[in-house]
């Protein structure tokens, strides 16, 4: 008893491929085997057959033929019997086929999700360690007594670099597990929208420091002639001298925050092109926003 209690033990549970390919080995053996006896039937119906027409031709008695007949009948009624039943398992090897293909495809999928979902958390585990790195850079200048203008710049620029790259390693983590839900679910094909390049623009647009954003309302500001318009729920780069007021109002919030997360989910993450309207009434001006908080900030001062 113990020793069944332990084979029950360490039984191990076949996974849906091999539990298909072991039922569809199955049924291709007994399909045989019942072709076999198909073959044995209709070799006995065709002697049973050539007897009754060597009786009839040399004239038997009615009691002999009747008894030839009955014999033929029966062996065609057997294989008739047969052939319906190898008909049937021919359709159960079809049908049990197109689950196994689709088993070992769906196996595959899992593999390939498995594999995405493994790259996003060694992204995830190495991220602290490049946000360490960058800090103590960072650190290296700030906290020296030494004061060298260039030293600051570089040290500006490495810590506008960290935050960059921790916003995108969520965004790029969030992707890797949305597309490894969906190579599971098998509609992997179905992409998600494309993050597309920083536009180029023309100076002196290229020198607007800018933090990528994702936008909670539709957008307005201005860059020197160029008005600019975003629709709400889009990754964005913001010039980051509005960035403040946006966060400070909840017009937008950083790709790591939990709702954002949400959001993308619903909304997805690529930048909207369709066009935003001039009277829409939910647009917010982050120039005149800012314009306000400015004069209010004047008036108590005075």
């Amino acid at each position: 008893m113990g020793g069944d209690i332990a084979m029950a033990f360490f039984k191990r549970q076949l996974a849906p491929v091999e539990r298909l390919e072991n039922a569809l080995k199955e049924k291709r053996a007994a399909r045989q085997k019942l072709a076999d006896r198909l073959g044995i039937a209709e070799a006995a119906l065709e002697e049973k057959r050539a007897a009754a027409e060597r009786l009839a031709v040399a004239g038997a008695s009615n009691a002999r033929l009747d008894r030839a007949e009955a014999d033929m009948r029966a062996v065609e009624d057997s294989a008739r019997k047969l052939r319906a039943a190898l008909a049937e398992f021919d359709e159960q090897i079809v049908a049990t086929e197109r689950a196994s293909a689709d088993a070992k495809a769906q196996r595959d999928r899992e593999l390939a999700a498995d594999e995405i979902e493994a790259m996003a958390a060694a992204i995830e585990q190495a991220v602290p360690k490049f946000g360490s790195g960058a800090t103590a850079l960072v650190e290296a200048v700030t906290k020296s007594v030494a004061s060298v203008p260039e030293a600051t710049r570089f040290s500006a620029s490495v810590d506008a670099v960290r935050q960059e790259i921790l916003s995108a390693a969520d965004l790029i983590c969030w992707e890797l597990r949305t597309i490894a839900v969906r190579t599971r679910a098998g509609n992997a094909n179905v992409g998600l929208p494309a993050v597309a390049e920083p536009e180029q623009t023309q100076s002196p647009s290229q020198e607007i420091e800018r933090q990528l954003i994702y936008t909670l309302n539709p957008l307005l500001w201005r860059e020197g002639s160029e008005v600019r318009r975003v629709a709400a729920f889009t990754l964005v780069e913001l010039p980051k001298a509005l960035l403040a007021v946006a966060l400070r109002h909840q017009h937008v919030d950083h790709l790591s925050a939990r709702r954002v997360q949400t959001l993308m989910h619903v909304h997805g993450s690529g930048r909207s092109h369709d066009d935003v309207r001039e009277d829409d009434p939910q647009l917010v001006d982050l120039d005149a926003l800012s314009a306000d908080e400015r004069e209010g900030s004047q008036a108590d001062v005075a």
